[in-house]
């Protein structure tokens, strides 16, 4: 029998190649998101509309036993706080932070009546250090870190286990997306500034998707089964400088 799992904003990016992993490690994927995926189960969900996601979420547990969940959803912002107006705060924090409340507390009874499950949330390299003009990016972040150590202990006499992976600089469509902003505004050149971006990390390149997947397919899987409550830092050295 299959294993489930339910990976929020799975279209793209980091949580496309998550998707991808567990379905190549057997499991049956549901992918909650706004934009249309081409891998796993598919299903239109608002993860910052609670009613959205607890119904879509009781609709999986109603058929099947929710073995994983991670809670990859989420938006960039670059600003500092002088520049970050009340609307644009909201906007991330409402995505980043109550999409994974709202994901998490959906699924916890389900994992609760089979008392086992792995709850993992995909925080940032920004859960330990700060970064300019990531004011709002940056607190969001620390958030999901503090949400997987206090899930962690509250939940750890059911079994379930919960976990922030903290990606570093990863190639994705969200980092590309960003550079451009950023050239956009400063007249850089794209090229140049990805060259920089690499050469900051003590490893010499970015990190890849599928890097960070296989992490959380570990910290899924019984050869974590100790692990719970930890930040597991994926940055190529970045933040032990």
């Amino acid at each position: 029998m299959k294993k489930t799992a339910i990976v929020t904003g799975g279209s793209s990016g980091i949580g496309l190649s998550i998707v991808q992993k567990f379905i190549s490690d057997g499991y049956q994927v549901f992918n909650l998101d706004i934009q249309t995926g081409q891998y796993g189960e598919f299903m239109h969900c608002d993860l910052t509309d609670e009613l959205s996601v607890t119904t879509t979420i009781n609709d999986i547990a109603a058929k099947h036993t929710i073995d994983v969940l991670v809670s990859n959803a989420g938006m960039h912002f670059s600003a500092n706080i002088e520049n970050t107006t009340m609307a644009d705060f909201d906007k991330v924090f409402n995505l980043n932070v109550k999409g994974a409340f709202n994901a998490i507390k959906a699924v916890l009874p389900n994992m609760k009546a089979q008392n086992n499950g792995a709850i993992i949330l995909i925080s940032s390299d920004q859960a330990l250090i700060a970064k300019i003009n990531s004011f709002a990016y940056n607190l969001t972040k620390a958030a999901l870190a503090s949400m997987a150590k206090t899930t962690a202990l509250d939940y750890a006499k059911f079994n379930i286990r919960a976990n922030a992976v903290c990606p570093g600089t990863i190639e994705t469509p969200l980092y590309h997306q960003a550079i451009e902003s950023y050239c956009k505004k400063s007249g850089a050149d794209k090229v140049t500034v990805h060259k920089e971006e690499a050469q900051l990390q003590p490893l010499g390149r970015l990190g890849q998707a599928d890097e960070v997947a296989e992490l959380v397919l570990f910290l899924a899987s019984d050869k974590a089964k100790f692990i719970t409550g930890s930040l597991q830092v994926i940055d190529g050295g970045y933040t032990c400088q």
